[in-house]
């Protein structure tokens, strides 16, 4: 393990200096592109104002006769494409497989500048993200980069979620971590084959009736990721990195995607990936705090005072601990407020009434 006081060092002469802090910059929906397809990259520069993170896919949804296409399609797209505001991401193909490096040795020297963000897949342990760190360093330091890339892990193996908060904690690259639910499923042994949400036989059900034990009982629908999404939140709060619910694989079911990204938000996550367009505005309402919770926000902070003590606001005690409940919503709709200008005059709006 690094010495601590080491840990904020470069590891390499002549690499960018790490950052202290992940910067504070919208990421509702990471919309994944396949750079090999040639109408799908046509459509990126009319995609960059309607999305928070483009990602650049190179892994699995690419077939292995186009990875070297992709890589190149990813290169060209990063050097003409003006991205504003909009962060460039990518993901890499997995570290052991025959096109992970190549990944990293192309893209960093090519397009480093403008790249945000790298998200590796399939981190087993801390281990992977040392040798991406340094790999990394050498590569920025020869291209002569002024900025660190960051690193986003995937989590989707038993190993590395038993692993999470050391992968955290690896290195001051670490963006943040995204659960890969089919993956994970697979490795865990898990009987469903669906990509995220729920299962229909993942459910409790009523204790049956003593007076008539035939008469049907409810049952309700459980959450398969439960478990997992508040443990990947815990890890990535306790290291000050970002979590993301990962992709929700049914592109016609709007309401099972909306919930589960609701479900996602409601426990710390800060943005899902988006596959389809369809699923870009669900992420933007869902990840985005309402006027009315921003409304009730203000007034709780406002009655406050200085945060201490306790006052009744409509009936329900607020204290210090709401006070900084309502901050982190607060804090979160003024960074999208920055960007999202009908955001920002809905909750002016709201303000002013």
């Amino acid at each position: 393990m690094r010495n601590p006081k080491d840990f904020f060092a470069p590891l390499a002469v002549g690499a960018p200096a790490p950052l202290r802090e992940v910067p504070a910059r919208p990421s509702r929906m990471i919309h994944f592109f396949d750079p090999s397809n040639e109408k799908m990259a046509a459509k990126v520069p009319a995609m960059v104002p309607q999305v928070d993170v483009l990602l650049g896919n190179l892994e699995d949804a690419i077939p292995s006769d186009r990875k070297v296409a992709a890589r190149q399609g990813f290169v060209r797209i990063a050097s003409e494409v003006d991205f504003g505001r909009t962060q460039l991401w990518t993901r890499v193909n997995s570290l052991d497989s025959p096109w992970g490096l190549d990944d990293l040795l192309t893209l960093v020297p090519a397009v480093g500048a403008k790249l945000d963000v790298i998200m590796v897949p399939k981190v087993q342990g801390p281990e992977d993200v040392h040798y991406v760190d340094r790999l990394l360093a050498q590569l920025e330091a020869k291209a002569g980069l002024t900025r660190p890339i960051l690193v986003h892990a995937l989590l989707e193996t038993a190993r590395g979620m038993s692993s999470v908060e050391a992968i955290c904690a690896a290195s001051p690259r670490m963006q943040g971590l995204s659960l890969g639910p089919a993956d994970l499923a697979a490795d865990r042994r898990m009987k469903t084959t669906r990509v995220g949400g729920g299962h229909p036989g993942y459910l409790v059900r009523h204790d049956p009736d003593p007076a008539d034990p035939a008469t049907p009982r409810p049952a309700f629908q459980q959450d398969l990721w439960h478990y997992t999404l508040g443990r990947m939140v815990d890890a990535c709060a306790a290291n000050g990195i970002l979590p993301y619910y990962g992709p929700f694989g049914d592109i016609r079911d709007a309401v099972g995607c909306e919930d589960q990204f609701r479900n996602a938000f409601l426990l710390g996550c800060v943005g899902a990936w988006t596959l389809h367009p369809s699923q870009i505005e669900i992420a933007r309402r869902v990840f985005s705090p309402s006027p009315d919770e921003v409304a009730w926000a203000r007034r709780v902070v406002a009655a406050m005072g200085d945060g201490t003590g306790a006052v009744m606001i409509d009936g329900k005690m607020q204290d210090d601990a709401t006070v900084k409940q309502c901050r982190v919503m607060l804090d979160l709709a003024t960074m999208l407020s920055a960007s999202d200008p009908q955001l920002a005059a809905a909750y002016a709006g709201v303000e002013a009434g």
